[in-house]
């Protein structure tokens, strides 16, 4: 089976805010091994490896975003974060900018938000980077959509 795959826009504002997480992860964790000079060799360790790993886990959850259209289902991924929508159970979609509040997996401030029943926060807020065929694709496979 053919998957049509959407991958998340990112702007300049959201990179800059998970530049920012990364400094201060950064200089949490990794500054103090540098600078430290009595530090015992398995702190050294823990703090390199619990810095490396946070700042891992935020590039894996902020660059690599996909969204994928399945036979029956609309798949979402961002880093570790995964969801499963039915297409059975998506109600509506509607343009969003109030990316900071919700359930979303997204990196750009302009985003779409995707009703659909059993979630739980009521929505998901996503940012495809070609909205407009990213809609037309989900109408297609969810006639009953509201707009």
């Amino acid at each position: 089976m053919v998957y049509i795959s959407f991958r998340a826009k990112i702007d300049a504002v959201f990179v800059f805010l998970i530049v920012v997480s990364i400094v201060v992860v950064g200089a949490v964790t990794l500054f103090p091994v540098l600078i430290e000079e009595n530090m015992a060799t398995h702190e050294r360790l823990t703090l390199s490896i619990v810095g490396l790993l946070s700042i891992g886990l935020i590039c894996w959850t902020a660059f690599f975003i996909e969204y994928r259209f399945g036979a029956d289902h609309l798949f979402i991924k961002g880093g570790p974060f995964r969801s499963r929508i039915p297409y059975t159970s998506i109600t509506k979609i509607s343009y969003t900018n109030n990316i900071f509040t919700g359930y979303r997996v997204l990196s750009a401030r302009h985003a779409l938000q995707i009703y659909y029943r059993k979630a739980m926060l009521g929505s998901i807020k996503i940012s495809p980077n070609d909205e407009g065929a990213f809609v037309s694709e989900l109408k297609k496979r969810c006639p009953h959509l509201q707009t």
